[in-house]
């Protein structure tokens, strides 16, 4: 009985041109990253449950893939920060702080699966572990966000800043602490919801019309990045973790300035509160401005005591991840990028007949050693079939090898875009052909 062919869902795979689009985007991510001076690291996917499930809760541990093997309970890493959390728990007498390290891996979820959203997916994260990190780490994260969103060329696109301690001090102010993280919640949901249902939902927490109006207020200044923090130091309040977060948040923006980001690619957004509870200062949410709708493409921000569950060692944190199977889905899905290359072969090399093969070899040898991708037809069938085999792949040169090319020690190279064919010298063939 045949079983028919089929993955589950939730989990993409790709045609191999669609595959090589997805590695040169994963390439020029880690092309950037080690530029900064990120060092690489690769952790298991698999992990004891009880490592995961220390700072995992509520639908992260719902969505964990967990079971048992012999005496194991064992789980699927569902990000890539809590496996960091153990790695520098475990090894820090080992590594040289500020650590700075990046990570592109799978992760998994167990989330219904809708469009867009996998549960098996590559997330590309970026790290700066140490004890007393400097605000300029804030800083060269945007310029990191800066290089990278060029090198994509999705178009123009705005790295929105804003610090959680300006959003804590003010709820603070307004003695709305026991609150603050609901409040962000909600705040973060802004643009989904539209700020009618934000309001409505800020009431049923039972906040006073006085209160919302002013959080209103609040999340509603707007302006050049100067103008916001003129208007933040205008509202005069007291809190001293409003003032130390508007302080950081200075600090970062002039810095942000020398790393030579463009003032019209970042901006200061007192919306962005990202949800999750761990950040503790500076967060960060990228979006492409043609396409609104893909959401967040890169986020994260500062957070204190990563390491807070394995050891007694205090370590902050800032970083952020691009959660890339996602992204290229919908890149895709919207026609911002397309496959360009079916084949990452540049020469197909075709013996005329199997007396040529040996010598076919020879060439494919001398041409792999000056760093040309190439292949050698080895199957025994008509000239019209491996020239046709060449078309479907789209590939950009045909070395052609027959008798006459063996006895001078030459080939045949046709350009399979002009039709234009020579026969030369192999040195000669790879200076074309480069």
């Amino acid at each position: 009985m045949r079983v028919i062919p089929k993955i589950m869902p939730g989990f993409m795979e790709l045609l191999p041109e669609d595959q090589i689009l997805f590695n040169n985007m994963c390439d020029t991510i880690r092309k950037v990253y080690e530029k900064f001076g990120f060092l690489p690291l690769d952790t298991p996917i698999l992990e004891y449950s009880n490592i995961l499930l220390a700072k995992a809760g509520g639908e992260t541990e719902k969505q964990i893939y967990r079971f048992t093997k012999g005496e194991n309970d064992i789980s699927l890493r569902f990000d890539l920060t809590v496996p960091l959390a153990r790695y520098v728990s475990q090894r820090y007498n080992d590594l040289v702080f500020p650590f700075k390290r990046y990570q592109i891996g799978k992760v998994y979820r167990g989330e219904r699966p809708q469009r867009g959203r996998f549960r098996e997916f590559y997330q590309c994260d970026i790290d700066v572990i140490g004890e007393n990190l400097s605000l300029i780490y804030d800083a060269e994260i945007p310029a990191i966000i800066y290089d990278l969103f060029k090198e994509l060329d999705f178009g123009k696109f705005t790295i929105r800043i804003n610090n959680r301690k300006i959003l804590n001090g003010f709820f603070k102010d307004l003695d709305l602490e026991n609150e603050a993280s609901s409040v962000l919640k909600i705040i973060d949901k802004l643009e989904k919801i539209g700020i009618d249902e934000v309001k409505k939902e800020l009431s049923e927490l039972e906040i006073s019309d006085d209160k919302i109006s002013k959080i209103e207020k609040f999340i509603s200044i707007t302006g050049s990045n100067d103008e916001i923090l003129d208007s933040l130091k205008s509202l005069n309040i007291s809190n001293d973790l409003f003032l130390e977060g508007l302080n950081d948040l200075d600090i970062v923006i002039k810095n942000i300035r020398l790393f030579g980001v463009s003032e019209e690619y970042f901006n200061i957004d007192l919306t962005i509160a990202r949800g999750l509870d761990y950040y503790t200062g500076t967060v960060y949410e990228t979006k492409l401005d043609n396409y609104p709708s893909l959401g967040s493409v890169c986020s994260g921000g500062r957070y204190d005591n990563l390491t807070q569950f394995y050891t007694d060692k205090c370590f902050q944190g800032i970083g952020i991840s691009i959660g890339l199977t996602r992204l290229f889905y919908q890149l895709k899905e919207a026609n911002i990028v397309s496959s360009k290359e079916k084949s990452l072969i540049k020469v197909l090399i075709i013996p005329f007949s199997n007396q040529n093969i040996s010598y076919a070899i020879k060439v494919s040898k001398v041409l792999r050693d000056s760093n040309i991708i190439c292949d050698v037809y080895y199957d025994d069938k008509g000239i019209k079939q491996k020239m046709k085999y060449a078309n479907r792949l789209e590939i950009p040169y045909v070395c052609i090898i027959g008798d006459d090319e063996e006895k001078i020690g030459q080939i045949t190279l046709k350009n399979m875009k002009t039709g234009m064919q020579d026969t030369l010298s192999i040195e000669k063939a790879i200076v074309k052909i480069k």
